[in-house]
């Protein structure tokens, strides 16, 4: 590491530490600066995903307050979306809307995209004073260092709260949003990316993830009505998910043990439907079952090859006798998992005509043949889904794809949520 970029992660490393979020960009400003760079500036991206909203107290380059940016329309959210540096053609510009063409010199304003593993948190914009591999090297460390930061200081500030959100949520909402895992998640072996819509107003669709070993535990939940009632019922569900596998229970134990929980609180008045998951990330064994959710598609090559039907058990809650063995299936390597809630499917427009299977299967085909991030593409299906409903769903609408690309020896890194992997500059 060259010595301008150990005095400035070597600085923000040591200093964070007592520093809240609050005072977090002045802190950046003062050691971001030892490296060469100026007016740097955090976004964080909305809960929806659909801004790039700045951090309170920084100013941009010509000294105005920053404004949130569009990720669908400008160079900001075109590192968001790609997860590739971004180089404007303006230094000064505190909005640029025109990308550096190559070979030009000088200062350049840079935004790259800041990652929590591969979770995408938001974007940090910085000028730099010239263009090359060092620089951009730097500026990746940077960028890297920060999502760290920024999720140290997560759970005890509530200004990351006020940031991501633009309108007060529900109760239910704020119950389920505390217990879920991040949105992404990947290894050099799997890639897990979930969206869960309304965002403000989730009544009982839930999903969860963990890693064991070489084995991936996952699961899809909807639970019945769009009250606090359903919210704490996912919530269980989840508890009771993670109570058990982490006994070693298989999965029918499993979905037993969260019947029985759901019916023990609410009496046998809430239920919850599921699809309990285990992937072998060695072999690419797939062993789920199903209690009454719309079952799985299997994506292979842009394509969906299989409906993964299997005998459904009742759904969860209602001490309903449940003697179905989990089902199997054998993945290929690059193959793609698709689990969804039936609010996906169902969504209608203010005509009453459903979004539907047939266009969810080809919105997800199309973006999987154009190479599109798993992220990406659940944020874009998100965004039409609520386009599609005109901005309010009628149901809560969850989506979790899982990859598994077992490539030995070839390690993946934190922007491997994309297959077109950005260039890094060398030595980095």
């Amino acid at each position: 590491m060259d010595r301008n970029g150990e005095q400035m992660l070597g600085g923000l490393i040591a200093a964070h530490h007592l520093t809240p979020m609050d005072d977090l960009p002045a802190l950046v400003v003062a050691y971001a600066g030892l490296a060469g760079f100026s007016h740097p500036l955090l976004y964080l991206a909305d809960l929806q995903q659909q801004y790039l909203v700045p951090l309170p107290g920084q100013h941009a380059p010509d000294g105005s307050p920053p404004r949130r940016l569009r990720i669908d329309t400008t160079l900001a959210g075109r590192a968001y979306r790609g997860l590739y540096l971004v180089s404007s053609a303006k230094a000064g510009d505190p909005d640029p809307d025109e990308e550096a063409g190559p070979g030009e010199d000088g200062p350049r304003r840079w935004w790259l995209a800041m990652l929590d593993g591969t979770d995408r948190m938001g974007v940090l914009a910085v000028t730099a004073p010239r263009d090359d591999d060092d620089t951009r090297r730097r500026a990746h460390w940077l960028a890297s260092l920060l999502a760290v930061v920024l999720v140290s200081k997560q759970t005890s500030s509530d200004t990351y709260a006020t940031v991501v959100r633009d309108r007060p949520m529900d109760l239910s909402a704020e119950v389920l949003w505390s217990l879920l895992p991040a949105k992404t998640f990947a290894t050099d072996q799997i890639v897990v990316s979930a969206a869960l819509e309304p965002a403000y107003q989730v009544g009982g669709d839930a999903f969860d993830y963990a890693l064991t070993r070489d084995r991936l535990n996952l699961a899809v939940f909807d639970a019945m009505g769009h009250d606090l009632t359903a919210g704490l019922t996912s919530a269980i569900a989840i508890g009771a998910f993670r109570n058990h596998r982490l006994r070693g229970d298989g999965l029918r134990a499993v979905g037993e043990a969260i019947d029985a929980a759901i019916a023990e609180q609410f009496a046998r008045t809430q239920f919850a439907t599921g699809i309990l998951a285990t992937l072998d990330m060695r072999t690419g064994a797939l062993t789920w079952v199903n209690r009454g959710h719309p079952p799985p598609l299997l994506l292979r090559h842009g394509h969906v090859v299989a409906e993964l039907a299997a005998e459904p058990g009742p759904p969860m809650g209602l001490r309903l006798l449940a003697g179905q063995d989990p089902a199997h299936y054998q993945l290929q390597p690059g193959d793609r998992l698709l689990c969804y809630t039936d609010g996906v499917v169902e969504a209608k427009d203010p005509d009453g005509h459903e979004f539907g299977l047939d266009r969810f299967v080809d919105f997800i085909t199309r973006h999987e043949a154009d190479q599109v991030s798993a992220p990406e593409t659940l944020r874009r299906l998100v965004q039409a889904l609520l386009q599609y409903q005109q901005g309010v769903l009628q149901d809560d609408a969850t989506v979790m794809l899982v990859e598994w690309q077992p490539q030995a020896g070839a390690p993946m890194g934190p922007y491997a949520v994309t297959r077109r992997m950005p260039r890094m500059p060398s030595g980095s």
